[in-house]
């Protein structure tokens, strides 16, 4: 399915008409540009010259690896798979230039000249190769920044600067505030992602392999592997356990427990970032999940503007500690639970990050435009965002409980030992573990739920 088909079906949970493509991706791009002016004024550059990447080969090998385009690009124009194009901005020029690459190729097939919502917004021109790339740009390139992996030709453009610190900084703190149109396409990847879970799970109940479960939610999702904004996570029974589980067996297991699946898609550049966790046959287990999902539903309550992300991810350890207790699992009560770090035993991540271009996207621990970082709390070192909560955000928020052996071994061996119910831990750990994971739009008074909305459309 082609973007704009898609963007023509998919209008949002909420909304009663046929979303207005044009006028969201023209009001966008205003509001980038003057971000980036702003941005460039500060930095001393009159222009930004962007590249989409180019195609890497594999070593002693005629073959590429899978192309990706990165996210600085992909905000300014959503070209997902073309290498060697170009965005040229410079706040003089009525529009923004964009050098689309059309190579004259017969041994593969060159990309269509775009012709859609998105592309009437630029001065497009068209590029066989760099050096035609090259004489569409100025001739004076001395104040202008290069954002991209530099290529053997950049020098001879005669840029200012590659990837300036002072700038990228500058450009990457307001990513986290996202454009009416960058939400809508957020909505468009849940919705997506949602039509690729549901499968999954249909697929996991009929028996499936971590491999054709993979399958089922890429075919139902409409995207290809490489299309997809990250390796989706496909673990069954105790591959759960393992946080970033890669490997997608082809063989389905002996014997069926649990199904933990941590996948995503991606429309116009923006990714949705979504995790399920599903019993085979096991009631309790099941029952299990039903009350880490009241508890995750409780946490999403809480995100709204002007709250620290710190604080709900401390609040996450604290609901965790009750769980844990609730279930058997640790003897402690829920403050010496989390005091003593046994939490962190169970739950060793953070609660979640900023999400949009990116899965984790840029600036989550920048404290201003400047480039300056707010540390992570020392009890809480692997938080992704450290930033206050404003309008605007796009966050996830996944909680989770895991039985890891290289964890519960160390705390064996120690102090926590004796808070854990080891019995218990035998009983459970051939599940693996639970993770949730929605993705959230922060608002001034909470939080619209995108992963709940498009599960409940699909």
């Amino acid at each position: 399915m082609t973007m704009q088909k898609t963007a023509d079906i998919f209008t949002g949970a909420a909304a009663s008409s046929r979303v207005d493509w044009d006028a969201l991706f023209a009001a966008h791009l205003r509001q980038l540009a003057a971000r980036t002016a702003a941005a460039m004024q500060d930095t001393q550059y009159s222009g930004l010259l962007l590249h989409s990447g180019s195609e890497r080969i594999v070593f002693r090998d005629d073959i590429t690896y899978p192309f990706k385009v990165h996210a600085p690009f992909k905000q300014w124009a959503p070209i997902l798979d073309v290498p060697d194009c170009f965005v040229y901005f410079d706040p003089a020029r009525d529009r923004p230039l964009l050098i689309f690459h059309q190579p004259q190729d017969f041994w593969h097939k060159a990309a269509a000249i775009p012709d859609t919502y998105w592309s009437r917004q630029f001065d497009l021109r068209i590029a066989t190769d760099r050096a035609t790339a090259r004489a569409e740009l100025p001739a004076d390139l001395s104040r202008t920044a290069f954002i991209g992996e530099a290529f053997a030709e950049l020098a001879a453009f005669g840029v200012g600067a590659i990837n300036p610190d002072h700038l990228l900084a500058a450009l990457d703190f307001p990513r986290a505030f996202k454009s009416d149109y960058e939400l809508q396409c957020l909505r468009v990847a849940s919705h997506l992602g949602a039509q690729g879970h549901r499968a999954a799970a249909a697929a996991f109940a009929d028996g499936a392999s971590e491999f054709e479960i993979a399958l089922a939610f890429m075919r139902a999702a409409g995207q290809r592997e490489k299309e997809l904004p990250y390796n989706p996570i496909i673990a069954l029974n105790q591959n759960a356990a393992v946080l970033h589980y890669q490997v997608q067996e082809k063989s389905p297991p002996a014997v069926r427990y649990s199904l933990l699946i941590d996948a995503g898609c991606e429309f116009a550049g923006y990714a949705s970032d979504i995790t399920r966790t599903y019993a085979y046959a096991d009631a309790e287990f099941r029952a299990l999940i039903a009350a880490f999902d009241e508890l995750q539903q409780k946490l999403c309550k809480q995100v709204r503007a002007g709250v620290e992300w710190a604080d709900i991810h401390a609040q996450s350890h604290l609901a965790i500690a009750g769980w844990l207790q609730d279930s058997g699992l640790v003897r402690s009560q829920p403050e010496t639970t989390v005091a003593s770090g046994l939490s962190a035993v169970f739950y060793p991540h953070g609660i979640g990050h900023l999400l949009g271009l990116q899965v984790h996207d840029a600036g989550g621990t920048l404290g201003g435009p400047d480039g300056h970082e707010i540390p992570r709390p020392p009890q809480h070192p692997t938080l992704r965002l450290t930033r206050r909560l404003e309008a605007g955000f796009v966050v996830t928020l996944e909680p989770g409980v895991y039985f890891i052996k290289q964890l519960l071994e160390q705390a064996r061996s120690g102090p926590l030992g004796k808070q854990i119910n080891w019995s218990r831990v035998q009983q459970l750990e051939q599940f693996g573990g639970i993770r949730i994971e929605d993705n959230l739009a922060v608002t001034a008074s909470g939080c619209e739920n995108l992963t709940r909305n498009a599960f409940d459309a699909v």
